[in-house]
């Protein structure tokens, strides 16, 4: 697999959950190659590195909606734990912890997943505002457009007919 579709494949698995940009603690423990349990052991073992904005617990209705959103169903049974989600600084965080050099090589992959779709949010913010400008362009253009149309109407009508003498007394 090529490293443009490697990180497309990996965008897939980043989601928004309270306004950020993550990755379940499964999805990322898939990648990594440990087993989730594994990968939660160190992150509660090295609580101190993955402050509120790095990592955190997802709340049950987050999961509820993310699932419904996803359509996925619970594996045998679902899971006994709430995951944790790990913004675009846990997950290379994550792979510090782990130091092994899979989790390096995947991070670095995941790293350029958050990147790459920061730089679509902010193309498209751009376009938005570009698009806006050319509407408010548009709007003033047709208003002088009429505004001259108004003005030649009555010189694209006949000229009225002149009034014409009485014959007689």
């Amino acid at each position: 697999m090529a490293t443009g579709d490697a990180v497309q494949d990996l965008s897939r698995l980043i989601v928004v959950l309270r306004g950020q940009r993550v990755i379940l603690d499964s999805d990322l423990a898939a990648l990594y190659e440990v087993p989730t349990k594994r990968l939660n052991e160190s992150v509660k073992r090295h609580a101190d590195r993955f402050p509120q904005e790095f990592a955190f617990l997802v709340l049950r209705k987050e999961l509820t909606d993310l699932r419904s959103q996803s359509a996925t169903s619970n594996r045998r049974g679902g899971r006994r734990y709430l995951p944790y989600a790990f913004t675009e600084h846990g997950v290379l965080m994550a792979a510090n912890i782990l130091n092994s050099p899979r989790a390096v090589a995947v991070s670095v992959a995941l790293i350029k997943a958050f990147v790459r779709m920061r730089e679509m949010i902010e193309t498209n913010q751009v376009m938005g505002k570009r698009l806006a400008e050319v509407e408010k362009t548009l709007v003033t253009h047709d208003a002088a457009l009429r505004d001259i149309y108004q003005r030649i109407k009555p010189l694209l009508l006949p000229p009225p007919d002149p009034p014409r003498k009485k014959i007689g007394f």
